[in-house]
């Protein structure tokens, strides 16, 4: 095996490519539902190799690779940053600043009573608390302490280490718990509070076995018989028929005539109407009112599907079916709605805020007005805001050297790492404003992330391989109950501060703790218990606010112990 490690010693970055290679596969298993994702697989990827080669790691690399990445996690989460401090999802925010607080203190406390060094003290909190970021932060500050290069050297190596201890139980924990212990211990039923939280939000759920259409909505033509419900009433007054289901009249044939839709149209016996809607609600209601018939000509209207950025104040905050009830949304039909990159559910009563992706279909006309009133349509686009990106990063590290806090006999800056990520955040905010300005395509944005903090994490373990048992033994096993400490203690200070101080919904309260934690999984496990997806709308307004402290948190953890030895 000379070979191999003289081969990977000569050529490290090949070593990086294959941690990355390998921890996508480690972190692709599951195991009853539980994966350890392609981060953390990257993480065991590098210290496995390290057990075989100690592969040298240039910092340089180690460093741009992760501002990447932070940036990239602070445009994507800008638009609903602030938006979340001052909209309706309060409440979550609270909860996640209580959670990550908690956390951090536990940790504290934790590594004090445990005599742990920097390096433990900062892995234990990444891992226990599922924030792998947090080991770039922590790396940041310990090259930053005044001490030997030897030293510096194997603290970095014990983030790794106490990671890769805490982190296994620290995703467990916080996904058993949202999806588990915390419905039990609040008493609820999670399928019950769903359909109970779905009907305040005027959710419907669709009856089991009708099969999704290929198109969503659609538009079909249909012969007005003799004494049909509609013959004789106004093109307005049909369409009032049935209000809830928007249905939209949009071309009338009388004989060989076509005629543009108008309010004041009569329908007559022998009219074919061309009608928009729900595929569901035309096959199940007009279906069965009225004659389908196939008019090509009569059906060709140019339709029109955008993503569109909410940028109006006309807008927002205001639910789906009172901007529904707006005459610039006659025959206009929504997809979809993102918000801070997750989906949320469709219903009359949930709101749209600034920094939301809206996904319009309707007649091209019609979307393109409503795109005006909205915000800003988002065109495909391949070319990345390189001056913006590199400016960005480059102000923030500087703001990050020159921002220094007191802790004890030191002062610790706010760090390179941090100030990236603030300035991601600035940028991604700015781009509801300005939507033009800073754009980066949403696959760049995906590939800076991933790649930029599975490399930095596998580039860790590489570093941390050598010295892995020979520092497990030294921490012991103190060193996973502590972790297991760090990872419980928030979760249930904020399971019942969310419950009895902020009143927060059961299903709202685990989707916002799930958001604190950053723990995406622990989301979808409760949507899976709960058979709804509604938790999301707890987890976006939290989740900002988590990756900001926790992230952070690497930084001030180093600091506090650092400055305690």
């Amino acid at each position: 095996m000379v070979w191999v490690e003289n081969f990977l010693v000569r050529y490290p970055e090949l070593a990086v490519f294959l941690a990355i290679s390998i921890g996508y596969l480690i972190g692709s298993f599951k195991f009853g539902g539980f994966s350890l994702g392609p981060v953390t697989g990257s993480l065991f990827a590098g210290i496995l190799i390290g057990q075989f080669a100690h592969v040298p790691i240039a910092p340089m690399a180690k460093s741009f690779l992760f501002l990447l990445f932070l940036f990239g996690i602070g445009y994507s989460v800008g638009p609903q940053f602030l938006q979340a401090l001052k909209r309706d999802g309060l409440k979550p925010v609270l909860l996640a600043l209580v959670v990550g607080i908690t956390g951090l203190l536990t940790a504290i406390v934790v590594a004090k009573f445990l005599g742990l060094d920097p390096g433990f003290a900062a892995g234990m909190l990444s891992g226990a608390l599922t924030q792998s970021p947090a080991m770039g932060t922590a790396t940041e500050a310990i090259n930053a302490l005044p001490l030997p290069d030897a030293d510096r050297a194997l603290f970095v190596a014990h983030v790794a280490v106490a990671d890769a201890v805490c982190y296994v139980f620290g995703a467990l924990g916080v996904i058993l718990f949202c999806s588990a212990v915390g419905p039990k211990l609040l008493g609820v039923n999670l399928v019950e509070e769903a359909i109970r939280l779905e009907k305040e939000y005027g959710i419907v759920r669709k009856p089991s076995g009708i099969a999704s259409a290929w198109h969503r909505f659609e538009m079909r033509a249909y012969r007005i018989a003799e004494g049909a419900p509609a013959a004789g009433l106004s093109i307005a007054s049909a369409e009032a028929t049935f209000p809830e289901h928007r249905f939209f009249i949009q071309r009338v044939r009388r004989g060989d005539t076509i005629l543009e839709t108008a309010p004041d149209i009569i329908i007559s016996p022998g009219d074919i109407v061309a009608v928009s809607g729900s595929r569901q609600a035309l096959i199940g209601i007009l279906g069965t009112r009225a004659d389908e018939v196939e008019d090509r000509e009569l059906l060709d209207v140019p339709v029109s599907v955008v993503d569109v950025l909410v940028t109006s104040p006309d807008v927002k905050g205001r639910n789906l079916a009172d901007v529904a009830k707006e005459s610039w949304t006659r025959s206009l039909y929504l997809r979809a709605v993102s918000r801070g990159g997750h989906d949320i559910p469709l219903a009359p009563g949930i709101t749209i805020e600034r920094g939301d992706i809206v996904s319009l279909v309707g007649p091209e006309t019609v979307v393109s007005g409503a795109a005006k009133r909205l915000g800003v349509i988002i065109a495909p686009t391949t070319t990345t805001d390189f001056f913006v990106l590199g400016l960005a990063i480059f102000l923030g590290g500087l703001v990050g050297v020159l921002v220094a806090f007191p802790i004890g006999d030191m002062r610790i800056s706010l760090s390179t790492s941090v100030g990236t990520l603030i300035a991601g955040l600035i940028v991604g905010h700015l781009r509801t404003r300005f939507p033009l300005f800073g754009r980066i395509p949403d696959a760049a944005v995906s590939l800076i992330t991933a790649l930029g903090l599975a490399a930095f994490v596998g580039m860790t373990g590489l570093h941390a391989g050598p010295v892995f048992f020979s520092a497990i033994a030294e921490a012991g096993a103190g060193l996973l109950v502590g972790g297991m400490i760090v990872t419980l203690t928030p979760m249930f200070l904020g399971l019942y501060f969310g419950r009895y101080i902020l009143r927060m919904n059961p299903i709202l309260l685990l989707g916002g703790l799930a958001g604190a934690q950053t723990m995406t999984a622990g989301m979808a496990a409760v949507q899976d218990r709960s058979g709804s997806s509604i938790a999301v709308l707890g987890y976006t307004p939290a989740v900002p606010i988590g990756h900001i402290l926790l992230t952070t948190w690497g930084t001030v953890i180093v600091g506090v112990i650092a400055g305690g030895h």
